[in-house]
């Protein structure tokens, strides 16, 4: 079964979120478990000075001495294999929790990224953030806290009066908390927003490195990039100081607290009401009872952070669109018919195609032009199926293009978009659309049909040059060659070439020609969009596109003739010089 897309109801929680936390809760639910054990055997040292204080020295007993030393550390080392397996799992139910969100965190990073959104790697940051909070110590605590009243109760049963300086304790604790809390996060969360703003600035800058210097606008950008990551520093270091401060406070005040609970048990003491095993015991407890308290605040920042992150990772993938199963459809012959399309990209304020229909059979070919901005890389995004329509339809073999399954329909498509972008690994990977199973015949024969054979075999090692990350071992023309290369993979039905010659020398356009005679020739329909005449010298139709509205459709030579002369001149005399080279390589 192939899968259709439907609109998750407003309100629901998506399944891969459901997944995701029953994944996690079982391992959290063990770890939970073993932090019973952990905590019980955390009475180990307390019991331990008890007996000491009010057995071993009144005895002046070495065997007892010994036997109990004993028994307190195998206790205790019990005690650190379960926190180890309690650590173990914690980092456990991580992957388990990134396991179920991380194809849908990916879609949704995708499908923000195809629709121009700034920062549509969110998802995944979010997703790492949640991740490394999980596996971390912070969390230990959270475990720890529900037995703060137990160890209170025990002070309680040792002495209501060290109790009740227990819990004051921990109520001044808890305010202090609260204080943290509301004086760091707003601070926080607009240092993280400042710091995600400066790092596409510098990504951006860094990207277009050449153009960059080139111009002298390294200066503006490095001061640009400066003043929003100080901005991001100030308030990075507002809000550290803020915690930082709390987080002292609290510290001392923790320490504090133990001492005062020594004193009052010394007070206790002097009176008879209680022993000092006694006093020993009750102040290294209500230690224990403070310290779950004392790390949450010291890493309240991670848990606002942790929090805001998964709320915006449970909202992006809410709203994205659930896979729902329909009947896989057969193989196409690349049919295509375009009916009153109408697509408004992005946040573009009114729609870039307005009622744009044609319709090409199987195998033939139509060359779209028009002045910048009519909407022709629209209408290829929108062929293809990655530009969301409006209104109207795309279909392919009489299908809507959006009933077919993307990763299906992919094989017997070609897409080559304006802007060519290729993946970090070999030429030969790239060909290959990163298929796992390379088929070097497949990749051969595309390169060859591209014409980019020579120009691969030139590079140090042939098909198997690593070309760095967007192929930047390469020059532009380079990376059109190999991206209209991975265009022709697997000698596809439909392929949509949009500015395929923007990077193209003459052998390039050269080669370009000869390719778009072979996907004729094998009965691909073809889609070229184009401002260069070189790459519309053998369409059979053309399509003139003004303003998103199709202003000439017809045979090719026929909408020449009705297009402005000064605007034919071009078209004509490269075509002519085009057929003519090629009739003569024939």
């Amino acid at each position: 079964m192939a899968a259709s897309h439907s609109q998750p109801q407003a309100g629901n929680v998506s399944p891969h979120i459901e997944a995701a936390l029953r994944a996690a809760r079982k391992l959290l639910l063990h770890a939970g478990l073993l932090s019973f054990f952990v905590n019980m055997l955390m009475l180990t040292g307390p019991l331990y000075m008890l007996q000491i204080y009010d057995r071993v020295l009144g005895s002046r007993s070495y065997e007892t001495l010994a036997v109990i030393t004993l028994i307190t550390f195998a206790l205790f080392a019990g005690m650190a294999v379960l926190d180890f397996a309690r650590g173990a799992l914690l980092s456990r139910s991580a992957d388990a929790f990134e396991g179920k969100l991380s194809d849908a965190a990916f879609d949704v990073a995708m499908d923000a990224g195809r629709a121009g959104n700034a920062s549509a790697e969110q998802p995944l940051k979010d997703l790492r953030q949640i991740r490394q909070f999980v596996s971390s110590p912070a969390l230990t605590a959270v475990f720890d806290a529900p037995w703060t009243p137990f160890f209170l109760l025990l002070v309680f049963l040792m002495h209501w009066l060290l109790g009740v300086v227990a819990v004051a304790g921990l109520l001044i604790l808890l305010a202090l908390a609260f204080v943290n809390e509301r004086a760091s996060r707003a601070a926080g969360l607009e240092a993280n927003k400042l710091t995600a703003s400066s790092e596409r600035v510098a990504l951006s800058a860094i990207r277009n490195a050449s153009a960059v210097d080139a111009m002298g606008m390294r200066g503006r950008l490095k001061k640009r990039w400066r003043g929003l990551a100080e901005t991001a520093n100030e308030n990075a270091v507002l809000a550290t100081d803020r915690i930082g401060g709390l987080t002292a406070t609290t510290k001392a005040t923790r320490l504090f607290l133990q001492s005062a609970i020594l004193g009052t048990g010394a007070f206790l003491a002097i009176q008879g009401a209680v022993t000092p095993g006694v006093m020993i015991a009750a102040s290294i407890i209500a230690g224990r009872a403070l310290a779950p308290v004392e790390i949450v605040t010291s890493q309240w920042r991670q848990f606002a952070l942790t929090g805001a992150a998964f709320e915006r990772l449970k909202k992006f993938i809410n709203m994205a669109k659930e896979a729902a199963p329909r009947t896989a459809l057969p193989d196409p012959s690349g049919a295509l018919s375009v009916d009153k399309l109408v697509c408004r990209p992005g946040a573009a304020p009114r729609p870039v195609l307005k009622n744009v229909s044609f319709d090409l059979g199987a195998g033939e070919s139509l060359g779209v032009i028009g002045p910048s901005a009519a909407g022709k890389s629209t209408l290829a995004r929108a062929i293809v199926g990655v530009e969301p329509a409006l209104a109207g339809e795309v279909r392919l073999d009489d299908a809507d293009i959006n009933q077919w399954d993307r990763e299906a329909l992919g094989a017997f498509v070609g897409f080559l978009p304006q802007e060519v972008e290729l993946f970090y690994g070999t030429a030969a990977s790239n060909i290959a659309r990163l298929s796992d199973d390379i088929d070097d015949e497949k990749v051969i024969d595309a390169a060859k049909a591209a014409g980019a054979h020579e120009m691969i075999l030139g590079l140090p090692d042939g098909y198997d040059t690593e070309i760095g990350e967007g192929g930047r071992h390469l020059s532009a023309g380079q990376r059109q060659r190999l991206g209209l290369a991975r265009a022709l993979y697997g000698n596809p039905k439909l392929v949509v070439l949009d500015e395929p010659n923007a990077n193209l020398d003459a052998d390039g356009d050269a080669a370009l020609a000869h390719a778009v005679k072979q996907l004729k020739a094998r009965g691909a329909t073809t889609v070229i969009v184009a401002h260069r005449p070189a790459a519309i010298a053998f369409v059979d139709k053309l399509l003139l596109l003004v303003d998103g509205e199709v202003r000439a459709l017809g045979p090719r030579d026929e909408i020449l003739q009705k297009i402005a002369p000064r605007q034919v001149a071009p078209f004509n005399a490269e075509a002519r010089n085009k057929q003519k080279q090629a009739g003569r390589n024939e």
